[in-house]
């Protein structure tokens, strides 16, 4: 079994947010989807339904920037 980052995405309201990818970014998305779906065992989730989730998980495991943030004035 593949350990991933992300889990099961969640059935979640969304916000239209419009960005340009580059292809190959895309082509990993799916890939990931894909991969996520048989590690689980759910349908594959929409490659953009990945993005918020990899955000979310960047972001808080990012040391410098919680490290920045705590930081007053800066």
């Amino acid at each position: 079994m593949t350990k991933l980052k992300l889990g099961p995405i969640a059935d979640d309201k969304s916000v239209k947010v419009t960005v340009e990818l580059p292809a190959g970014l895309h082509r990993d998305l799916n890939a990931y989807a894909e991969v996520l779906a048989r590690e689980t065992g759910r349908p594959a989730a929409e490659p953009v339904k990945l993005i918020v989730p990899m955000l979310e998980r960047f972001i808080a495991t990012d040391r410098g920037f919680a490290s920045a943030r705590r930081r007053p004035g800066r």
